[in-house]
């Protein structure tokens, strides 16, 4: 017997009729494993805010490194769900491994600031100050 947990639309694409649920369904096991992650560009920063959910702080590594941001976060579940003599009752949680990275140049390394409450892990990355003055060039 298999759960299946779906979503429904209020508004029905047609082509979902004709499909049915498989290109979601295959959509979202090729990437299920993926954090959702939004990024802003303002004007002096970029911030970056990625979902990670049942994660601890310390099974995150963040990193930049030739004008990329890298986000790493695993988390292992193996000694989890167990009854008394030590059976799994029923697993449906497994051990997770998750990495994204951003190219995203122009930033001053030296002050980027991170932080990560419930679930939600912000980065900001401020832009690097340009003091180079743009000089106009006249042609003769």
């Amino acid at each position: 017997m298999t759960n299946d947990l779906r979503n429904v639309d209020a508004a029905l694409d047609p082509m979902d009729a004709f499909f049915g649920n498989f290109g979601k369904s295959f959509l979202s096991s090729v990437s299920g494993n993926q954090m959702k992650t939004d990024v802003v560009e303002n004007n002096d920063n970029y911030e970056v805010d990625s979902e990670l959910p049942g994660f601890k702080k310390n099974d995150i590594k963040l990193d930049y490194n030739d004008d990329t941001l890298s986000v790493h976060a695993v988390h292992d579940l193996t000694k989890e769900d167990s009854d008394k003599q030590g059976n799994v009752l029923r697993r449906e949680r497994s051990s997770s491994n998750v990495a994204r990275s951003f190219y995203i140049p122009g930033i001053d390394d030296s002050k980027i600031s991170a932080s990560y409450d419930g679930g939600i892990l912000k980065i900001t990355l401020p832009k690097r100050v340009n003091d180079k003055k743009n000089t106009h060039i006249e042609i003769q």
